[in-house]
């Protein structure tokens, strides 16, 4: 067993589950999902309500009869500790002694993107709720990391690397053993690579599904940032395309 419940005893299974992804959306194109079984059944859905929706920073996983699973929140940038802000005007100073430039400071504040973090919470989530897991972000010479830190336990984390843009990335567990795929959906019967709104969530054995397709709900988000800043999608650290579960 790997992982256990985060969300929900019914999304954990005891053998290693194949999720296919459709990315879409009933109301604006892109933004919504949903999510089948082997049997062809609707395990997990999100819905969108419009092109402003994005800009909320909150997206609420659902089960298949439309209750609210898991709640991922981005979490405000400007509260980030003051040495960060004032790490940020060092690296942007100066074309004057003593005077910011405020020209070459200002992308950087224009784009959270460069240090994202993410929170999860069970249910809709409420005042004075506490999260049950963070998600950072960071990019550091054009290079990313994502880690996934397990509020009510310090020492339980897991990295994601790869490239969720190209739907084919890792979730690894402490250990560093893998316990969640992204890759892209091959049609079985042409043997021909689906498009990229169609993916392919593979878990192993006792890894909680609603968990993972709350990361998957991050990752998009933070990869749809990122084509809004001209940065071509989210690129995490790389990984073999091979995969690290059991065909």
């Amino acid at each position: 067993m790997t992982g256990g419940v985060v969300v929900e005893d019914g999304f954990v299974h005891e053998e290693e589950t194949h999720l296919t992804v459709f990315k879409t959306s009933l109301f604006f194109p892109g933004d919504g999902f949903t999510v089948y079984n082997c049997k062809g059944e609707l395990v997990f859905r999100v819905e969108s309500y419009g092109p402003d929706s994005r800009d909320k920073g909150e997206v609420e996983l659902m089960d298949a009869f439309g209750r609210c699973l898991l709640t991922a929140r981005r979490k405000d940038w400007r509260y980030l500790p003051l040495v960060i802000v004032l790490w940020l005007q060092i690296k942007c100073f100066v074309t004057t002694p003593g005077k910011l430039d405020n020209n070459a400071l200002g992308p950087i504040l224009q784009r959270p993107s460069l240090h994202q973090r993410w929170e999860g919470f069970l249910g809709e989530k409420t005042e004075g709720q506490k999260p049950i897991f963070s998600v950072r972000r960071s990019s550091i010479i054009g290079r990313s990391s994502v880690t996934v830190e397990m509020c009510g336990n310090p020492g339980e984390e897991y990295q994601i690397e790869g490239s969720f843009a190209q739907r084919c990335c890792t979730i690894f567990n402490a250990g560093k053993e893998a316990v969640a795929e992204i890759r892209r959906k091959v049609d079985a019967s042409t043997n021909v690579v689906l498009g990229k709104d169609v993916f392919t969530l593979s878990l192993k054995p006792g890894f909680d599904g609603a968990f993972a397709m709350g990361l998957v709900l991050v990752l998009d988000q933070i990869n749809g940032d990122d084509y809004a800043n001209g940065d071509g999608g989210l690129e995490l650290n790389p990984t073999s395309e091979d995969s690290h579960l059991s065909p």
